[in-house]
C-alpha cells in the first residue's frame, strides 16, 4: 500500500479544513479509506437523488405495498405508511450523512468514534452480514428476471427439474450466477463507476415506471377495482378498529427497509460537494420516490384484476404475461433496477465493513468480491420468502447502532471529531485495547428489550409475554432510543 499520511481534505458546509494525517497507524487504513480529498468530491444534489432513485426502484420495494394491501390497508394507507416511514429514516439518514460530508470518512471509520477503533468492527460487520443478504436476494431476483427472458425466448428450454441441495434448477442458477457475475466489474471499478450507473439508470427508471403505469391504465380502461376497495380496518369491515395494531409494526418493517442505509450513508455523502448537496439530495431521492413507486405497484397491480382476472404482485410474473416484445423491454429494465439497488445498497457497506476487519489487507474491492461470495452462501432463493419477518428483526439490532451513532456525534461530540485520532490505535477515540465498551454495552443493552421478541418472531421460543411483543413492535425506535440514552450514561461512568 502507498504511504499516503498528508494532503487529504475535510470539507464542511462552510470551509474546508487541512487534516495532518502523519502518524497514523497502517494497520488501520487504506485509500479506500481516508478522508476523501477535494478532487473526489464530485456529487452533487442531482447526483446523490439520483443513486437514491437507483436504490428505490428495485422489486422488493414494489412488493412492500402488497404486503400492507394483504393486510389489510387500502392503496391510500399503504402508500401513506411507506411515505411516512420514509420521512422518519430520512431523519437520522441525513444526520449521519452529515458526518461523511463534513470529514469524508466512510461508515467504519466513523464508528470508531463510538466504539474504538478494534470495537467498531462488530457493528460493521453486522451491517455488513445483513447487506450481504439483501445482495444475495436481490441477486437472485435479476437472475429470475434473466430467467424467464431466455426461457421465453426459447419456448421453455430453459425449465428443468430442481437440482440437489439447490433446490432450484440448473437454468435458474446459471442465470442467477450470470446476474452474479455482472456486479463483479462494477466492483472492480469502484464507486465512480457506480456513480455512473446510477445517473444514467434514474431517469431511464423513473420513465420505465410511468410507462408501465400508462400500460396498466390504456389497458384496463382504468385502473380497476382495487383502487376503490376499502380498508379492511372501515366500519362493517372484517378488521374494524384494528388500524393501528396493523399499522405499527408495518411502519417498523418499512423503516427497515432503508435503517441499513442510515448507518453507512456516510459511505456515499463523503463524496458530496457540499451538506446542502447531500441533504436536498436525499430530500428529493427518498420518501416521494419511494411513495410514487408504491402508487405505480398499487395501481398496476390493481389494474391486472381487470386485465388477466387476477392480482399479480410478482413484476417478474407481470411481465412473462404481457407477452410478446414487452417481456424484453420490462424485464431489461428490471435487471437495471435491481442492478442499481444492489451495487448501492448491498455491496459498498458490507465492502468496507469487511475491509475495516484488517484494512491494511483488504481494500474496497476486495470487501466487495467477499460480500459476492457470502451472497452467494446464505441461499438467498431460501431467504427471499422471509422479507418482512427479516425486515423487522434486523431493524432491532440496526436502530440500536443508529442511537449510539448519533448520540456520539450529536450530544456527546457535537459533531467534532478529529480525523487522524480515527486512525491511531492508541488515539482519544481508542477506549480500552482499542475499544470503547461504552459503544458496546450500549449496543447490547439496545438489543436487549427487542431480545424477547425476536425469538419468538423466528420460532425459538414458543412465545413471549405482550408487553415484550409489544416493544417487539417498535423494535428499531426502542432500540435507538434506549442504545442512545445508554450510551451517553455510560460514557461518563466508563470514560473518565
Amino acid at each position: 500500500m502507498a504511504d499516503i499520511t498528508s494532503g487529504y481534505t475535510a470539507q464542511g458546509a462552510t470551509a474546508s479544513q487541512q487534516v495532518d494525517l502523519s502518524g497514523i497507524d497502517p494497520e488501520l487504513y487504506n485509500e479506500d479509506q481516508l478522508p476523501t480529498t477535494a478532487e473526489q468530491r464530485t456529487w452533487d444534489w442531482l447526483a446523490i437523488a439520483a443513486l437514491w432513485v437507483g436504490m428505490v426502484v428495485c422489486i422488493p420495494t414494489y412488493l412492500l405495498a402488497s404486503y400492507l394491501i394483504g393486510s389489510g390497508m387500502s392503496w391510500d394507507q399503504a402508500v401513506m405508511t411507506i411515505l411516512a416511514a420514509n420521512a422518519i429514516v430520512l431523519i437520522p439518514m441525513v444526520l449521519v450523512g452529515h458526518a461523511g460530508t463534513k470529514y469524508g470518512i466512510p461508515f467504519p471509520v466513523l464508528l470508531r468514534s463510538s466504539f474504538g477503533p478494534t470495537g467498531a468492527k462488530i457493528p460493521a460487520v453486522a451491517r455488513g452480514i445483513v447487506a450481504c443478504g439483501w445482495f444475495g436476494i436481490q441477486t437472485w431476483v435479476g437472475g429470475s428476471a434473466i430467467f424467464v427472458i431466455l426461457n421465453t425466448l426459447t419456448g421453455g428450454a430453459l425449465a428443468g427439474d430442481a437440482l440437489p441441495i439447490l433446490g432450484i434448477s440448473a437454468g435458474e442458477f446459471i442465470c442467477f450466477l450470470a446476474f452474479w457475475a455482472l456486479h463483479l466489474y462494477f466492483i472492480a471499478n469502484g464507486t465512480e463507476s457506480i456513480r455512473w450507473l446510477e445517473t444514467y439508470a434514474a431517469p431511464f427508471l423513473l420513465a420505465m415506471g410511468l410507462a408501465l403505469l400508462g400500460w396498466a391504465y390504456v389497458n384496463a380502461g382504468g385502473f380497476g377495482e382495487m383502487l376503490s376497495t376499502p380498508s379492511a380496518f372501515d366500519p362493517g369491515q372484517p378488521k374494524e378498529g384494528q388500524f393501528w395494531s396493523v399499522f405499527w409494526p408495518s411502519l417498523t418493517g418499512m423503516i427497515g427497509f432503508w435503517a441499513t442505509l442510515a448507518l453507512n450513508i456516510p459511505d456515499f455523502t463523503r463524496h458530496a460537494r457540499s451538506q446542502k448537496d447531500q441533504l436536498l439530495g436525499q430530500l428529493v431521492g427518498l420518501p416521494i420516490p419511494m411513495a410514487l413507486f408504491a402508487f405505480i405497484a398499487s395501481a398496476v397491480t390493481s389494474a391486472t384484476v381487470v386485465i388477466f382476472g387476477e392480482a399479480i404482485w410478482d413484476p417478474i410474473k407481470l411481465s412473462e404475461k404481457m407477452g410478446g416484445f414487452s417481456v424484453i423491454i420490462a424485464l431489461f429494465a428490471l435487471i437495471v433496477a435491481t442492478l442499481t439497488t444492489n451495487l448501492a445498497a448491498n455491496v459498498v457497506a458490507p465492502a468496507h465493513g469487511f475491509a475495516n476487519l484488517a484494512p491494511s489487507k483488504i481494500n474496497l474491492k476486495r470487501g466487495g468480491y467477499i460480500t459476492a461470495g457470502i451472497g452467494i452462501a446464505m441461499f438467498p432463493w431460501v431467504l427471499v420468502n422471509h422479507i418482512v419477518g427479516w425486515l423487522i428483526a434486523y431493524s432491532a439490532l440496526l436502530g440500536p447502532i443508529a442511537g449510539v451513532m448519533l448520540a456520539d456525534y450529536y450530544l456527546l461530540r457535537k459533531t467534532k471529531l478529529e480525523v487522524a485520532e480515527l486512525f491511531k490505535l492508541n488515539g482519544i477515540y481508542s477506549g480500552k485495547n482499542g475499544t470503547n465498551w461504552a459503544g458496546v454495552w450500549a449496543l447490547v443493552i439496545g438489543i436487549l428489550p427487542n431480545l424477547p421478541g425476536f425469538l419468538a418472531g423466528v420460532g425459538i421460543t414458543a412465545g413471549t409475554s405482550d408487553f415484550f411483543a409489544t416493544v417487539y413492535t417498535y423494535a428499531w425506535f426502542v432500540g435507538l432510543f434506549v442504545a442512545g440514552a445508554a450510551y451517553l450514561l455510560l460514557a461518563k461512568v466508563l470514560n473518565k
